[in-house]
């Protein structure tokens, strides 16, 4: 076996907790601070309150937001598509003259 591979084990490790509870346990860090532990945590205390990492419990809360919203059926995309290509068809100029009178407005401007 390698000598001298195993990290150096602290006995009493520092625990510190983000509500200000501190115990100690065997680790092979001096200490370790956490965000929740068992006094603070809402499995053990009864108390219902949110354990919010990074924003995830509001990025929860946007996704089911967003969820709720009308969801289009694939007829009703296709539907809006070809409405749209009808209009952009429809402001496409009809005639040459119209095509030339543009390019001179813009050539101008």
């Amino acid at each position: 076996m390698k000598a001298d591979i195993h990290p150096k084990w602290y006995e009493s490790a520092k625990i510190k907790c983000a509500c200000g509870n501190q115990f100690s346990v065997g680790a092979a860090v001096p200490e370790i601070k956490v965000e929740v532990c068992y006094k603070c945590h809402p499995f053990y205390t009864g108390q219902m309150k949110f354990v919010d990492t990074a924003g995830r419990v509001d990025a929860f809360l946007k996704k089911q937001k967003k969820a709720k919203k009308k969801v289009l059926s694939k007829t009703e995309k296709r539907k809006l598509k070809r409405e749209k290509k009808i209009k952009e068809e429809s402001e496409k100029p009809d005639s040459l003259e119209e095509i030339r009178k543009a390019a001179k407005k813009r050539k101008n401007n």
